[in-house]
């Protein structure tokens, strides 16, 4: 879930400071998901704030990387212009998510690093919408909405809005405009690079490897990390600033729902062993204890108003709560007889040349 923690609404200082240049680094690990990365990177060479460059970081994949290598060519594309190039690089950390955006800021020259799903789209004003954001030098990162684009033309009427954190997408419960948040969530996210020579990059070992775990977590607990270790920190996130994101057709199913929310327990027990339970567990107490009850009651008047999915949608809360419950118990226990303990990578100040 990674529920950002809000507070009061955030104001605009009236601070300036000259527009960032901004790196986006997109992680991607598949060939299936080939057309879905060509788009991805089509949205980003399309906005209308250009990117210095974007990063495709390849999770051990030879073939994909040859592959994005021979699509992107690097002689040639550094002549269509600004925001046009593309780099194309290997995981050079273990595998999973966490290493591949790790890679990324290490090579990335921008003074912003964003972050975008390789299997979405972001709209034209996305990365503007980003550098308004830091144009108070006190934001050290900046977020948006991610909204789902469904396999099958529409949501299923169980699956509940609170719960779109399950496909990766913003959820009922946020605030709406630009606030100050705990942390961000990370397929829609950016960061100045001085925050990660602050606190360090990514903890492997708590986020997603691929299709096998689909765990989380990891943007939280780089976020709390960074609000340690640098106090007075701003990080927000901007409604405006809006990708779509593809849900495929076996996500829709409650299978997955069930095994991603027990999932999410376990990644959470990690996250709480890292940072400490009362800030891990800070905004998804808040969530647990207001967001989901009032679900529960607005999927229950939809049924008594025969409103379709009204019944699934309570029922697929308190599922989603108990399966997460579980995970999180799960994990905590393993965490304990483990011992284990995760070491924010460090990463470099950029490959400059």
């Amino acid at each position: 879930m990674s529920a950002p923690a809000v507070s009061a609404d955030f104001t605009d200082s009236t601070a300036s400071a000259a527009s960032p240049a901004f790196s986006v680094v997109i992680c991607a690990y598949t060939e299936d998901r080939w057309e879905d990365i060509l788009a991805a990177v089509s949205s980003v060479r399309a906005q209308s704030r250009p990117a210095l460059e974007t990063l495709l970081v390849v999770d051990h994949n030879e073939a994909l990387r040859e592959r994005l290598l021979k699509e992107y060519a690097q002689g040639e594309d550094r002549e269509h212009g600004a925001g046009r190039e593309v780099r194309v690089l290997a995981n050079a950390g273990p595998r999973g998510l966490s290493a591949g955006r790790n890679t990324g800021i290490a090579a990335s020259r921008g003074e912003v690093v964003a972050f975008l799903d390789d299997d979405a789209v972001a709209e034209r004003d996305w990365l503007r919408h980003f550098a308004e954001g830091y144009a108070d030098p006190a934001v050290v990162a900046v977020g948006g909405r991610t909204v789902p684009v469904w396999a099958s033309g529409r949501r299923p009427d169980w699956f509940p809005e609170e719960f779109d954190w399950v496909v990766g997408c913003t959820y009922r419960g946020l605030p709406p405009g630009r606030a100050r948040v705990r942390n961000v969530l990370g397929g829609n996210a950016s960061f100045r690079r001085e925050a990660f020579a602050a606190a360090g990059g990514f903890a492997t070992g708590i986020g997603r490897d691929g299709d096998r775990r689909p765990l989380g977590g990891e943007e939280t607990e780089l976020c709390i990390r960074l609000s340690r270790a640098r106090p007075g920190a701003v990080l927000l996130i901007d409604d405006r600033a809006v990708i779509h994101h593809r849900v495929p057709g076996p996500r829709e199913h409650f299978a997955y729902f069930r095994t991603r929310t027990y999932a999410e327990g376990l990644s959470k027990a990690l996250v709480a062993r890292s940072v400490g339970a009362q800030k891990g567990l800070e905004s998804e107490r808040r969530y647990a204890t207001r967001v989901l009850p009032a679900g529960v009651v607005r999927g229950l008047r939809d049924a008594v108003l025969a409103r379709p999915g009204g019944a699934g949608r309570a029922g697929a809360i308190v599922a989603g709560v108990l399966a997460a419950a579980g995970g999180y118990a799960v994990g905590s226990v393993r965490a304990r007889r483990s011992g284990v303990a995760f070491s924010p990578a460090p990463v470099g100040e950029g490959a400059h040349g």
